[in-house]
């Protein structure tokens, strides 16, 4: 069985390998020989990702070496497809018993029972995989997958840099001149610079530890020095203000003094490993795992992950400064990365920052919180990125549209430094309206209301003038604990953000869990199509402890007051009338025990799925108001997720269809005099509010910084001239383009938009 004794040789002779002169394929050739006699292994092989994602055979020992270069598999063929696949070891006693064997008979496998592959990883990308098998029946030890594993990430950090990169592609495509690229704003803003990369890496060199005592001592050391500094960086005056980047780092700095991610480092440097590749290997068999959930939140914190593991690396090598520090920034610079974790924007000069450019982060990144934290445009989800732009070239980043202009002509800039400068004087104006009223032209006050969910977003409520909260997703405290808040710390939250209202209305939208909001601490089932599937009130009605104990502390919090609770995700009238009796059973539970209660309690429904709008009589007869959340419910409608560029194009909230069901909601809830509420991110578009208007609703719920355009919208806005503009639209047929018409009644009408 091999050990720390073959693992410490397979090191030693792998450096020999690496130092000795010759092409890629002949070292490649010579590690597979190397691996299969210390494993005592009749076979090692190592299957390489070409550029079309097959993975092709470039070495092996046992195997018919005519078979190299000529096997080529498709991710997820066989079990070394399924090993590419899922990312992780795949250990299998018995190939032929496992239903994902496949045989190739040009390789003259047919003589071994027992495969052990694992995946060559670097920086968590695929390169491809390496394997071992042997004729007996047999299962490969926790030791055996930890010698491959490290001899996979060897083989990686040498692969990218030797002959065979060039035989398997990086992947660099030609640059343009003049590109557009299409990406998903996550942080408002415009900025005009040039790009520089940033590269945080440290790669690896020393693998086998000379003295584990010693390499203990330094890891202990550069845990430490870590640590401290990200105390510190928490402690500046950019980070130290209350802000949700003050609750992503808090999240950043737990995960830093995680003990579990300090044992499994201190457990790989006790096996013969230098500190340096204990990170590494502990973060590339985190971000293995990581990488195959589904869920979005698993890979934010893997990004923080990354970030963590990098810093760590840097301080273990000596480089204290990122490569970024040593060179000299130019004062317009555009950060253009692959990813980045939250904290690596705080390195930088912010005078010289104007934006960033991530390839892989969507609006809820971490990243995203952070930039916006700093007053920095940021652009995320744009595919190929890395590969089409050049350190210094001219950048346009678009927070508004999302738009990233690469290389971008004397035409371009000309056009986007006048929007610069109008977005200057704009930005202004809003300011002055905070204390404006929001009323029409014609008299009609409108409530705008602001979407929130953790106490940081409570002071925008005065910074915006807003007239309360819509919507307080309630979820939010749930996901960035680390284990389920008891009672009496989500009584003491609920009654800070109460406290914090200063008496303007609190809606409280009660747990929209499951699906793809996923708690850490809490198991959840894999579902094929979560967005239909467990969760919301789904999940507090089958699991009614949960929902009461949350119940229980918004009444404990509201006492004295009135308490406005939401139920997400209505389908029917049964299920509002089963969740609104749980909540007045825990009323009960509280007189009987003599605590006090709110003056009020007031309980709504979210409408959110398109069965509901047809028992609307019914349900406004159960409910004291009611709320669209327009995100969901059209997205059901039009079966498209909006965030899926494939069907995106499909999903139209001002649509005829979309805004006919929207006006439904809204003559129903008049004809029963119950408050209506939209609270949806289509009510912060001024041209969408306005339609929303013209269709009847008096108050909408939108993010902070869509309280000015759309307060300086309605204060030009005729509402009957608009609703019976909005009439005749829907009386047309579906063919009628809303949005243009909306446009054109706003040139008209000098509204400004």
């Amino acid at each position: 069985m091999p050990g720390e004794p073959a693992l410490r040789a397979i090191m030693r002779r792998l450096r020999v390998i690496m130092a000795e002169p010759g092409d890629g394929q002949e070292r490649l050739n010579k590690i597979v020989r190397q691996v299969a006699g210390l494993m005592v292994a009749e076979v090692c092989s190592i299957y390489l990702k070409r550029q079309d994602s097959m993975l092709e055979l470039f070495a092996t020992e046992g195997l018919n070496i005519e078979a190299v270069h000529q096997t080529r598999l498709n991710r997820g063929e066989g079990l070394v497809g399924r090993c590419a696949e899922l990312a992780a070891p795949v250990n299998v006693p018995e190939v032929r018993d496992h239903p994902a064997f496949s045989y190739r008979p040009e390789t003259g496998e047919e003589a071994y029972h027992s495969l052990l592959a694992v995946p060559i990883l670097r920086a968590g990308a695929l390169l491809g995989v390496i394997v071992v098998q042997n004729q007996t029946r047999r299962e490969y030890t926790d030791e055996d997958v930890e010698v491959l594993q490290t001899t996979a990430m060897v083989v990686a950090e040498h692969l990218v840099s030797g002959d065979v990169a060039g035989a398997i592609g990086d992947g660099t495509g030609e640059r343009a001149s003049t590109t557009l690229m299409q990406g998903e704003a996550i942080s408002d803003g415009i900025a005009l610079g040039h790009a520089v990369f940033h590269q945080p890496r440290v790669v690896v060199s020393e693998l086998l530890a000379v003295d584990p005592v010693a390499e203990a001592a330094r890891l202990e050391r550069a845990v430490s020095a870590l640590r401290n500094a990200i105390d510190t960086m928490l402690e500046s005056d950019t980070m130290s203000r209350a802000g949700a980047h003050r609750d992503v780092l808090e999240a950043y700095r737990m995960f830093a003094y995680d003990r579990g991610w300090l044992r499994r480092m201190q457990e790989a440097v006790e096996e013969g490993l230098t500190a340096e590749a204990a990170v590494e290997r502990v973060q590339n068999t985190t971000r293995a795992r990581m990488l195959r959930q589904s869920d979005r939140f698993w890979h934010h914190r893997l990004r923080d992950l990354d970030d963590l593991a990098d810093r760590l690396m840097r301080i273990l090598s000596g480089k204290t400064q990122a490569a970024f520090e040593d060179m000299e920034l130019p004062s317009d610079t555009i950060l253009v990365a692959r990813n980045m974790g939250p904290a690596e924007l705080l390195d930088y000069d912010r005078s010289k920052l104007r934006a960033v450019v991530v390839e892989d982060a969507g609006a809820q990144s971490h990243v995203a919180i952070v930039a916006k934290a700093l007053g920095l445009a940021a652009v995320g989800q744009i595919p190929g990125l890395i590969e089409r732009v050049a350190a210094g070239d001219a950048v346009i980043v678009d927070g508004e549209t999302g738009e990233v202009h690469l290389r971008p002509s004397p035409d371009i800039v000309a056009a986007y430094s006048d929007k610069v400068r109008l977005r200057a004087r704009r930005q202004e104006k809003y300011r002055e309206l905070r204390t404006e009223p929001a009323r029409t032209k014609d008299g009609e006050t409108i409530t705008l209301l602001l979407n929130a969910g953790l106490i940081v977003d409570m002071p925008n409520l005065s910074e915006t003038g807003a007239d309360g909260i819509g919507l307080f997703r309630t979820e939010l405290h749930f996901m960035i604990a680390s284990t389920f808040p008891r009672v009496n710390q989500q009584t003491d939250f609920y009654r800070q953000v109460i406290e914090q209202a200063d008496d303007k209305p609190v809606v409280f939208r009660v747990l929209d869990i499951g699906g793809d909001k996923a708690l850490p601490y809490m198991r959840q089932p894999v579902e094929d199509n979560p967005a239909l599937g467990w969760r919301a009130v789904r999940l507090a009605l089958d699991r009614p402890g949960l929902f009461r104990l949350q119940v229980r502390a918004l009444l404990r919090a509201s006492v004295g007051r009135e308490l406005r609770l939401m139920i997400p995700m209505i389908t029917s009238v049964e299920e509002f009338r089963s969740a609104k009796t749980l909540i007045e059973r825990e009323q009960a539970l509280a007189v009987a025990r003599g605590e006090s209660i709110p003056d009020r309690v007031l309980v709504g429904a979210m409408i959110e799925v398109p069965s509901i709008l047809f028992v609307l009589d019914e349900l406004l007869l159960e409910t004291d108001f009611i709320s669209v959340g327009s995100n969901d419910l059209l997205q059901y409608f039009f079966a498209a997720d909006r965030a899926n560029p494939l069907v995106s194009g499909r999903y139209d909230p001002l649509s005829v269809p979309a805004l006919r069901a929207l006006r439904m909601i809204s003559e129903a809830a008049a004809r029963h005099a119950v408050p209506l509420t939209l609270c949806g991110e289509i009510g912060g578009g001024p041209i969408a509010a306005m339609a929303l208007i013209g269709l009847g609703y008096r108050a909408i719920s939108m993010a902070p910084a869509a309280i000015g355009p759309v307060k300086a919208m309605l204060l030009g806005l005729d509402t009957a001239a608009v609703s019976a503009l909005m009439t005749d639209c829907l009386s047309q047929n579906s063919a009628v383009d809303v949005r243009a018409e909306l446009r054109k009644f706003s040139a008209e009408h000098d509204i400004e938009i």
